[in-house]
């Protein structure tokens, strides 16, 4: 278990999809360690792979109060997203020092592989559905500044490199 190194945007591998898992090895697992490790340093509520690097649809996400209860994600889509929206302020350690409220839906289900190999079917509401929706734009090569106006994001992005 390690704390690993965030890549650094504008880094091609954050705008790659990660590739999917196929079975659930010690190698996924130590990458989930390394991930919980990293996004606890932070800290954070959520890591996908890609973000240290490493191209497989892996993700962790705890948004616990107390901390401890991290989900562990192989493989993660979204099967049904609520209409009402939530807003939240977002960042990502690849682009330190700027964030930007961000309107997600409120409530998702989602589907994934656990660390045992299993496929499962979970809700997620509130930051836990804000997370897991972040780290799956992760895997899927979108960093949560998408989400904005072209403006916006060319004020948040310009932002970030003065600060660099």
């Amino acid at each position: 278990m390690t704390v690993r190194k965030c890549i650094p945007w504008p880094d091609k591998r954050l705008r790659s999809p990660a590739v999917p898992v196929e079975a659930i090895t010690e190698a996924e697992r130590a990458v989930w360690d390394d991930l919980i490790d990293t996004m606890e340093a932070m800290p954070g509520v959520g890591m996908g792979a890609n973000q240290i690097g490493v191209m497989q649809r892996l993700a962790v996400v705890d948004a616990s109060e107390e901390r401890g209860q991290v989900v562990r994600m192989a493989n993660p889509e979204i099967l049904h997203a609520s209409v009402q929206l939530r807003e939240h302020d977002e960042a990502s350690p690849n682009l330190p020092g700027v964030w930007a409220t961000i309107q997600r839906p409120r409530a998702v289900t989602v589907r994934y592989m656990d660390e045992h190999g299993v496929v499962v079917e979970k809700d997620f509401v509130g930051l836990w559905a804000t997370s897991v929706q972040h780290q799956i734009d992760h895997l899927n090569g979108k960093m949560y500044f998408d989400h904005l106006s072209r403006t916006k994001r060319a004020m948040l992005l310009k932002k970030a490199q003065k600060g660099r």
